[in-house]
């Protein structure tokens, strides 16, 4: 794929002018650069964000795009101009083609979300689906740009490309004109932080310029501490929008250059950032969006720094629906919210109970005893000696799990810390259950409990001490009501008891007994 000819290099004049005379604005807006003020006091330094989520393709990328696109002759233009793109260049890509009023050739791979590809059909971009990965796409997009005369638009390895995301810098650098001591940018293939770096460094040379990205996903990384670019064998595509295995020659000899620092963030991190972002703003980013934000947060950690002053470039919004869920749910890993265990509980009369009013009353790392919320719990019967729950519960400060689990062993509970565990993360809390030969006589119910405290004590105070809980599945969703599943072995000869237990209970209820799928997969055949 070509690339703008360069005989020689660019120097840090050179960039600065460029960046000072780059033609953004005619489709890109001065976001605002604004504090975090929640996020601010939890981590007792001041932390600016500067919203790229605003502009109007949810992305910061048109900036490069249409300065590069502007600079083209008007033959070049007329011809049209073509680009491979999953993601945010490709919808910059477009908007810049028509406000020049050029034809935008936009190669995607067939693996590409729907929402993508109408978001750039319906910016006037002619998208062509080929292959199944952005290599796939590119290689087909040089087939084209040969083709037919077209002019790549490179979302990253282009001097002009760099220099329009360089504006980002010059945004911020006059709208805070105090003290700043680091600004934190996510790293793709480069050319953000190019920019952003080639401007500070010539202008405020003092503020730190740290680069962010995924653990998976670290090709700039990589690349430096080898001292040449690396190819990596594959990326992890949660933060799609930084998902590259190969960098730009230009942005990584000037990223090799300028930029001060390195930071690697995990999936758990960058989802707790989404959440933290949400908290401030309300709006929701993209997981690439949220990596300076991680970062920040991991560099006070370590550094135990207080008072300073750091600024984290939003640089995405462009989130699929469907993995909010996900997000939402590894936010609480990601800040520690929330701890997760396997605890073994001695199947005899009384120790559910017991177990309830312990977990409520556990120790913080302060030592206070202050309630806790249950968050998760998944237990179905499956011995007649002891039974094994998995359960959430919420924290306060980072290690609080391992002494969760330590308290509970001192009250006889065996407990395992399953808070970093990938594999009970993504599966195991999904898979408790199925059938048990001990279940005889269930009544299966969906109830609707209470979100507040004594909801649980209340519906074991007035069970019948002869009926035992035989399965309960519980996960807050953060609604006024918790949705729980609960598996009771009443013998028929109380089912006149247990109609009136529901009625003194008071809270709402569906009879699931009958239900084909607890049937299929829940249930034991009587012999």
């Amino acid at each position: 794929m070509t690339s703008v000819p360069r005989k020689k290099p660019l120097q840090s004049a050179d960039y600065l002018k460029k960046i000072l005379t780059a033609r953004v604005y005619d489709v890109a807006v001065e976001s605002s650069f604004e504090p975090a003020k929640a996020l601010s006091r939890r981590l007792h330094n001041k932390v600016l964000l500067k919203r790229e989520d605003q502009q109007a393709v949810f992305s910061f990328k048109l900036r490069g795009a249409y300065n590069k696109m502007a600079q083209l002759s008007p033959a070049q233009l007329q011809q049209g101009v073509i680009c491979a793109s999953a993601g945010n260049h490709a919808q910059g890509v477009a908007l810049s083609a028509h406000k020049l009023g050029c034809r935008a050739v936009i190669v995607m791979p067939n693996t590409t979300p729907q929402l993508k590809v109408e978001a750039v059909k319906a910016l006037g971009g002619e998208v062509v689906l080929f292959g199944d990965s952005y290599s796939d796409a590119y290689t087909h997009a040089a087939a084209l740009e040969k083709k037919q005369g077209l002019t790549f638009v490179h979302p990253f390895d282009d001097p002009d490309v760099i220099a329009g995301q360089g504006t980002i810098a010059m945004e911020m650098l006059r709208q805070h004109q105090g003290p700043l001591d680091a600004v934190f940018v996510a790293i793709g293939g480069g050319g953000l932080i190019s920019g952003v770096a080639s401007y500070i460094k010539a202008v405020r040379p003092e503020i730190k310029v740290i680069g962010v990205q995924m653990n998976d996903s670290n090709a700039m990384i990589q690349s430096v501490k080898a001292g040449k670019r690396v190819t990596l064998t594959d990326v992890g595509l949660f933060s799609d929008g930084t998902a590259v295995k190969l960098v730009g020659e230009e942005t990584f000899r000037l990223t090799r250059k300028l930029v001060d620092e390195f930071i690697e963030v995990d999936t758990d991190s960058v989802c707790a950032a989404i959440k933290d972002i949400f908290v401030d703003t309300r709006s929701i980013v993209e997981p690439a969006g949220a990596l300076a934000v991680a970062a920040i947060k991991q560099y006070v950690a370590q550094h135990k720094t207080k008072g300073q002053t750091y600024a984290a470039i939003l640089c995405g919004a462009n989130m699929n629906f469907d993995r909010l869920r996900f997000v939402a749910g590894r936010s609480e890993v990601g800040e520690e919210r929330e701890a997760l265990l396997a605890v073994t509980i001695p199947e005899e009369r009384g120790s559910f109970r017991r177990f309830c009013e312990l977990i409520g009353n556990l120790p913080t790392l302060g030592g206070v005893k202050t309630p806790r919320q249950v968050t998760e719990f998944n237990y179905r019967i499956s011995d007649s000696n002891k039974a094994h729950v998995f359960v959430g519960l919420t924290t306060s400060n980072k290690g609080e799990s391992a002494k969760i689990a330590t308290n509970l062993h001192k009250h006889g509970f065996e407990a395992l810390d399953l808070t970093h565990d990938e594999l009970a993360q993504e599966h195991i809390r999904h898979m408790v259950g199925g059938h048990s030969a001990l279940a005889q006589d269930e009544r299966l119910l969906r109830f609707e409990f209470p979100e507040r405290p004594g909801a649980l004590m209340k519906f074991l105070s007035l069970m019948r001490p002869g009926w035992n809980i035989s399965l309960f599945h519980y996960r807050n969703h953060g609604a006024d009501y918790g949705h729980i599943l609960v598996g009771l072995q009443v013998p028929p000869a109380d089912t006149a008891a247990f109609a009136k237990f529901l009625t003194t209970l008071g809270y709402p209820y569906v009879e699931e007994t009958l239900n084909p799928a607890y049937r299929l997969f829940l249930q034991t055949e009587k012999p």
